[in-house]
């Protein structure tokens, strides 16, 4: 089912004077039950399109709707319980708990200084517990690994209990092992809890392996199931270079040896 659509929506950032389009004409919609997966260049506009679906940033023109509803229309809080966002940045938090953290997520229902009552501790708890965890609730977020510190992060996006999340580069600063465990544990959310999710990564070949669909920004939008893009020949064009191949057939990226 259709959760976010997008009509003719350009992308970009305005000033007194001016405004600069990062890019135009987009018309799309994104899926509950799909891990969508964000790719393209540096500086082609996934963050922007990102941070202006998450109503951060306006846009410039275009529609967009948020489960039937013109994003414009709802409130800072009904936004908040619609959708959560998960963002690089690494939280500035001192002397302050992963149960701490995660009951965060609790906050567009009780207020940045509301008090939990028992049924947002169990929310958060079982927030916690969704991500595997619960070894971790009583330690400092300032003790964790870059990979502990991320799955907090997701966890407190599902103690805010949205129907959507959000996430720019959740594989950033992660090794290997961790960017895989990271994007399995965000495809068997979505498809659990049918939720819709949708992130950027740099990490082409692990979004070739676990999306259910991708978005590749370039010189236009082209969306759809890897092997779909990569069968039109999109990821072909995207990838290749003199020294990388890619392989339709088994979608992997290939790097010659002896270029220099």
């Amino acid at each position: 089912m259709d959760t976010i659509r997008l009509s003719d929506v350009c992308l970009g950032y305005r000033s007194r004077q001016s405004h600069r389009i990062v890019a135009n004409h987009i018309s799309a919609s994104i899926c509950s039950g799909q891990l969508t997966c964000l790719i393209g260049r540096n500086g082609i506009g996934k963050s922007t399109l990102l941070r202006t679906l998450s109503g951060f940033l306006p846009r410039l023109g275009g529609k967009i709707e948020i489960e039937g509803k013109d994003l414009d229309d709802y409130t800072a809080r009904q936004l908040a319980q619609k959708l959560g966002v998960v963002l690089t940045e690494r939280p500035d938090v001192q002397q302050m708990t992963v149960w701490e953290l995660v009951s965060m997520g609790r906050s567009p229902y009780t207020g940045f200084w509301g008090k939990l009552d028992a049924g947002d501790e169990q929310i958060v708890d079982e927030a916690i517990a969704q991500v595997g965890i619960q070894k971790l609730s009583d330690r400092l977020v300032t003790t964790l690994s870059d990979g502990e510190r991320q799955k907090v992060m997701i966890a407190k996006a599902l103690a805010q209990q949205t129907s959507i999340i959000f996430l720019d580069e959740p594989t950033a600063f992660l090794d290997y092992p961790s960017k895989v465990e990271t994007l399995l544990l965000l495809r068997r959310i979505c498809h659990e809890s049918q939720k819709t999710i949708f992130l950027s990564t740099h990490d082409l070949e692990l979004a070739l392996q676990v999306a259910d669909c991708l978005w590749l920004m370039d010189a236009t939008l082209s969306i759809g199931t890897p092997r779909q893009l990569a069968d039109r020949g999109v990821l072909s064009q995207f990838l290749e270079t003199e020294g990388v191949t890619f392989d339709a057939a088994t979608l992997t990226i290939q790097v010659r040896k002896g270029i220099v």
